[in-house]
Parts: structure tokens; sequence; C-alpha cells
């Protein structure tokens, strides 16, 4: 993990965020998603530097895109974002997290 994506992972690990259970470096379809929350649903992905390229953006762009056609949510930070205001970061995915209804279980 980048030092971002650790940072990240110490505020959701063990259900500290809304009680929600996260898994990092999850396969979902075709894709390796750095955090993922099967019940909301909900994919978190932080991007470096290399995303800033126009053509990683547009690979994000249809990544993002499917994996929305799948019925997830995803949204993306940027390490800058992570590193110079992580309650903000972690405030925004409170926000989007909780206006997600609970998938229904398998």
């Amino acid at each position: 993990m980048t030092p971002s994506e650790k940072i990240v992972w110490h505020e959701l690990r063990n259900r500290n965020l809304s009680g929600c259970k996260f898994r990092r470096q999850h396969a979902v379809h075709l894709y390796i998603v750095d955090f993922f929350c099967l019940e909301k649903e909900l994919v978190i992905e932080i991007d470096g530097g290399i995303h800033n390229c126009e053509e990683v953006q547009e690979k994000d762009g249809n990544r993002t895109a499917e994996l929305e056609r799948l019925g997830l949510t995803v949204i993306r930070f940027t390490n800058e974002e992570v590193l110079s205001d992580i309650d903000d970061v972690m405030r925004k995915i409170d926000e989007i997290s909780n206006s997600l209804p609970a998938s229904p279980s398998p």
C-alpha cells in the first residue's frame, strides 16, 4: 500500500467508520480496488500522481463507469487530499456511506 492508502486504511479498518466493514485491495469484477465495503457497495480509490496523465484518467473513467454499471458507488481521492486533510476525506466518505442503503444479504 502507498503511504496515503495506509492512512486511509488506518481510519477505515476495524469498522471505525460508521460500523462499516471495509476490505483493502479487494477484487471486484475485473479490478482490484483500493477499498471496498460490500454492505454499502462502496468503492474508494486513492489516486497517485500517475492518475493526472490523460491516458490514465481515461482508463480510470472507464473503470469507474464499469463498476457503476455493476451498481457500485465509486469515490476517488488524490494522495494530496489524504495527506493534507484526512479529516475532510473521512468526513466525505462517511457522508456518502451513510447516504447509501445497506445491500441485501446474499
